[in-house]
């Protein structure tokens, strides 16, 4: 399984390193140091399988000699602390060959390094484990100052800037997925952290210990070798522990991406994490029996399929809120609307389809929630411009959103919707800014690329403010990067409208090879244009580049005003083919005078009558990540385009330099698209999804290039691009009840299996009722974890045994109330607990109205604010200081008042506490309050332990949820962190590792303070 790993250090001499030596060890040979009169030999070291330094453009030739090369560096830094040089260490996908790997590493040093004037010393090491499983990685050691025929000049201070090594690493995980998807391998890398990812492991950030040591020249290789080892099975060892104390975060980590998974995913996943043959099978074990697991059957292929319970409880949420959505009936467009919208429309000569005019009525009508699925080319966008002035003659506000920035300008140019990334959008949400309202239309476009949870987030946001979703895209076009294909699910639960007839292509041939395209019929598509002399065989691929830019160049010659783009699988050959167009350019005299540039992704020549793409979304340009232009003026200090939807933007390169050449584009950036001609190079990378975006963005035709050595046969190279790579969901298998899996798996009782349905099945307003019953099945020794023998339920307890929060009682008791009634009878001690557990949730209640609706200064409706004063009166009753506490707490988490108003206050009871603790101040004595803090962690702890073991995961996720507060209210509490300082060992932190302290216990705990999910 392919691994991330791409790690930057500084060999200087202040460490007591060596650049000759470094790089003798680094290639394995032998290599003199002047500077010392000393030989650095390590001819014995193996693994290396390529080897060569690799030098900018008017570097001295003497150079790509090693040894002068590094000898020279010495010489020229004087300084006793000098930085000698820079290196980078990467691990290659063991799934290439070593053929492949080196030319990988290759492309990578040569675009991100040498193109920016570096000169590079690769060595590419193809060393194997002790299981004998590979594990290739290159380092590369790069000079660090600016180099001319004369030698070196001036240090390169932006090649050591942190955004520098962000761009590295995403370029490696870019440059390394799209050479594995060329090679049809189906794996892939992620370059961002294990943190950012949600996933609670550590990052295997190193292949083995950096052989520092051996720079100095004091120590053999075989020892480092072995430290190096070592440290990377540490690492393994780590996570391999982490996991078999809590299998979930490995369940975390292999639905990142994907819904369902077979046993082999896992064993590939353990083999990762796990270090030696005994682990590994604890490991599997751990997985395989973790509660979370859950069996559902056979694939098409006859495999076991898996997936979680935390990915079928986002599935049923998503789910639940598109149910939300679509039950609303606020949105309607009156027959008025509607036809002044279409005859404003029929007088600008846009005349809807009567599939386009069944869609607009489909999203115009009442219902919270639309569905349009389209074809490609089917007029989509002309639809929802007609849409978005029915809505807004309504008095609706209409916002537009999708995954990419490209699609979200597609959307906007074509539709007239004001339009921004989904990302974007949820940031803004999460500042508490553009929330949406009753009054909001949202569109999003593209759908189909967007993940489960994703989707889930903003379905939700939706349903909680009253907002109208319509959903517009293709399920067959290009699949969701993260799990999932929520945008197909909700099409089959929901229904819809779609819109088949292709408007895009003139010739009503090329219009049936899109509708085969779109039904799975890539083989009958390839064969109409095959017939009609479109599609292109070469004996090479490098030989069907060549045919294929020639024909761009005889067609942009014949036809200059219209539009067209290259289209391939790869960026790679994306850059290949925008260097040799604009090779023609230059050749036909169509660019005026070159200007060498240094860009986001290297060195560039530009020159006015470029076409080239900008490859971020700025709102202050207005461009977004995918836009196409012309160059009109360009120097090394600015730059001003044409786009190609007739804007003038002018920017300054130090502000942005994310632009490059657009002749050519990857087909994920042309998803949305259209233009008059494409070109395309055919690799074997693509698949179904792909082959039909890429075969349905032209008006007029497209011609499609391939190589023999790529694709014998034709038949050959229909069969690769007719792949099937839709994405599944949990719910698309026919799962056996996972209830009574996950209580055979653990031997749970009759009674706890009964539970478990009753928590995943029954609706909240049966819960009360059947809590009862349940509470007849209890013996009398079963009692629930902390809770009082004999005591009958209240409506509040069989909601927190039935929902997302089981409560301590004991624990409740001690924070609601000054002190707990130790001497009152039973009912009086329940009765006093239901009080004030009503007034809590009323409290929330009251409170949530004023913030849902108040007004700019939070200021709710008299009625509002009235109920407000008397919960606030009613809670100070029953709990002194109560609702201060409360309040204080809600500032610091406010996603809790929603909790409490629901009845779920396990976190805020626990809130409470510690606002009461912190509240007495200087009169609390500070030694008592870290003891109190490490006996309620450790009680938790317990508790958690318990729940785990015993299956119960509501309950367990609940505790671990308690935690992660105690572990994030440390942050506004420093006088109590410095005191836990000395407490460490207790709360169970063993290792020094210098982070904060709260920090580390939601780390050490694996219950990652900034996840976003709860445990």
């Amino acid at each position: 399984m392919a691994i991330y790993h791409l790690h930057v250090k500084v060999i200087g001499r202040k460490a007591g390193s060596s650049a000759v030596a470094s790089a003798a060890y680094r290639s394995a040979s032998r290599l003199r140091d002047e500077r010392i009169e000393r030989s650095h030999d390590f001819l014995a070291k193996r693994g290396v399988v390529h080897s060569e330094v690799m030098l900018p453009e008017n570097a001295p030739e003497a150079w790509s000699d090693r040894e002068r090369l590094w000898n020279d560096v010495e010489v020229f830094e004087v300084r006793k602390d000098a930085q000698l040089a820079r290196e980078v260490e990467f691990a290659l996908p063991r799934e290439l060959s070593q053929a492949q790997g080196i030319e990988l590493a290759r492309d990578f040093v040569q675009a991100e390094f040498v193109s920016r004037g570096m000169v590079a010393d690769l060595n590419v090491h193809w060393d194997s484990a002790e299981d004998g499983s590979r594990k290739p990685h290159a380092h590369v050691m790069l000079t660090m100052r600016s180099v001319d025929e004369n030698g070196f000049g001036a240090k390169m201070r932006d090649w050591n800037r942190t955004e520098m090594v962000e761009r590295w690493r995403e370029r490696w995980a870019e440059l390394a997925n799209a050479r594995l998807a060329e090679l049809d391998i189906d794996t892939r890398i992620d370059h961002r952290s294990l943190e950012a990812q949600g996933i609670a492991l550590e990052p295997q950030t190193q292949i083995g210990a950096p052989a520092q040591r051996i720079e100095n020249g004091g120590l053999d290789a075989a020892g480092i070798e072995a430290d190096r080892a070592e440290l990377h099975r540490e690492i393994a060892r780590n996570n391999g522990a982490r996991i078999i104390a809590d299998p979930s975060v490995a369940l975390d980590a292999i639905t990142h991406q994907q819904s369902t998974f077979t046993r082999k995913d896992i064993a590939k996943f353990a083999h990762r994490h796990s270090d030696g043959m005994e682990q590994f099978n604890e490991v599997m074990g751990a997985i395989g029996n973790a509660p979370d697991l859950i069996e559902l059957g056979k694939d098409g292929r006859g495999d076991d399929r898996f997936t979680t319970r935390q990915m079928i409880e986002t599935e049923q949420r998503l789910h639940r809120a598109a149910e939300r959505v679509a039950g609303a009936e606020r949105h309607a467009v009156s027959d008025a609307h509607r036809e002044t919208a279409l005859a404003r429309a029929a007088q600008r000569g846009l005349i809807l389809s009567g599939e386009q005019t069944d869609a607009l009525a489909h999203i115009t009508d009442g219902r919270g929630l639309g569905v349009v699925v389209g074809f490609a080319g089917t007029g989509k966008s002309a639809m929802l411009g007609v849409a978005r002035q029915a809505w807004a003659a309504a008095g609706y506000d209409v916002r537009g959103a999708a995954l990419s920035g490209i699609a979200a300008e597609n959307l906007e140019i074509g539709s007239g919707i004001s339009t921004r990334t989904i990302a974007s959008m949820e940031h803004s949400w999460g500042q508490g800014s553009d929330l949406l309202t009753a009054r909001d239309v949202l569109v999003i476009d593209e759908a189909g690329m967007v993940g489960t949870r994703q989707l889930e987030r903003v379905l939700s946001h939706a349903a909680n403010l009253g907002a109208k979703i319509v959903l517009v895209g293709d399920p067959q076009q290009l699949q969701a990067i993260e799990a999932g294909a929520a945008f197909r699910s909700i099409h089959k639960r929901h229904g819809g409208v779609a819109i088949g007839q292709v408007r895009r292509q003139r010739e009503d041939w090329q219009r049936d090879a899109t509708r085969d395209l779109a039904t799975g019929r890539i083989g009958a598509a390839i064969s109409a244009y095959d017939t009609q002399g479109m599609v292109h065989q070469a004996t090479t691929r490098d030989e069907a580049r060549t045919d294929l830019v020639e024909r761009w160049d005889r067609d942009r010659q014949a036809r200059p005003q219209a539009s067209r783009i290259i289209l391939t699988h790869t960026n790679d050959e994306v850059r290949a083919l925008n260097m040799a167009a604009r090779e023609r350019m230059r050749a036909a005299g169509d660019l005026s005078d070159d200007v060498q540039i240094g860009v986001e992704r290297g060195v560039r020549i530009f020159a006015s009558g470029d076409r080239v793409m900008f490859l971020r979304n700025e709102r202050g340009l207005g461009v977004k990540n995918g836009t196409l232009g012309v160059i009109e003026e360009v120097s090394t200090q600015s730059m001003t385009v044409q786009t190609d939807h007739g804007r003038s933007v002018r920017f300054d390169l130090k502000d942005y330099s994310h632009i490059d050449h657009g002749y050519a584009a990857t087909i994920h950036k042309a998803q949305g698209m259209t233009v008059d001609r494409t070109h395309i190079l055919a690799t074997p990378g693509m698949d179904a999804h792909g082959s039909y975006v890429a075969l349905s963005r032209h008006r007029d035709g497209m011609d499609l290039h391939y190589g023999s050595d790529d694709f014998a046969t034709r038949e050959r190279l229909a069969r690769t691009l007719s792949r099937d790579r839709a994405k599944d969901m949990a719910s698309d298998y026919e799962q056996i009840d996972p209830a009574q899996a996950y209580a055979e798996r653990r031997g749970i009782t009759f009674r706890e299996r009964v539970v478990e349905i009753v928590r995943r099945v029954f609706p909240e307003r049966l819960r009360d009722r059947i809590g009862e019953l349940l509470d007849g099945l209890r013996s009398p020794g079963d009692t629930e974890p902390g809770q009082d023998h004999g005591r009958r339920p209240g409506r509040e307890d069989v909601s927190a045994q039935t929902g997302d929060a089981r409560r301590a009682p004991e624990r409740e008791a001690s924070a609601m109330g000054t002190q707990r009634e130790t001497d009152a009878p039973v009912d009086t001690e329940a009765a006093l607990r239901s009080a004030r557990t009503k007034a809590l949730v009323r409290h929330a209640r009251a409170l949530d109205a004023v913030m849902r609706t108040g007004d700019a200064d939070g200021q709710g409706t008299p009625e509002q604010l009235r109920e407000l004063r008397d919960a606030r009166s009613a809670f100070e009753k029953v709990r002194p200081h109560g609702w201060r506490d409360a309040e204080a707490a809600y500032v610091k988490n406010p996603e809790l008042v929603r909790e409490a108003g629901a009845g779920r206050v396990n976190r805020i009871v626990l809130a409470l506490q510690l606002e009461t603790e912190i509240r007495a101040g200087p009169d609390t004595d500070p030694g008592r309050r870290a003891d109190r803090f490490v006996e309620r962690w450790q009680k938790l702890e317990r508790t958690s332990q318990r729940q785990y073991q015993a299956g119960d995961m509501s309950a367990y996720r609940s505790t671990r949820s308690a935690m992660s507060d105690m572990a994030k209210s440390l942050e506004r509490d420093p006088q109590l962190e410095s005191l836990l300082a000395n407490h460490k060992k207790a709360l169970g932190i063993e290792v020094e590792s210098g982070r904060r302290l709260g920090v580390e216990l939601a780390f050490n705990q694996g219950i990652s303070v900034g996840r976003g999910i709860g445990l």
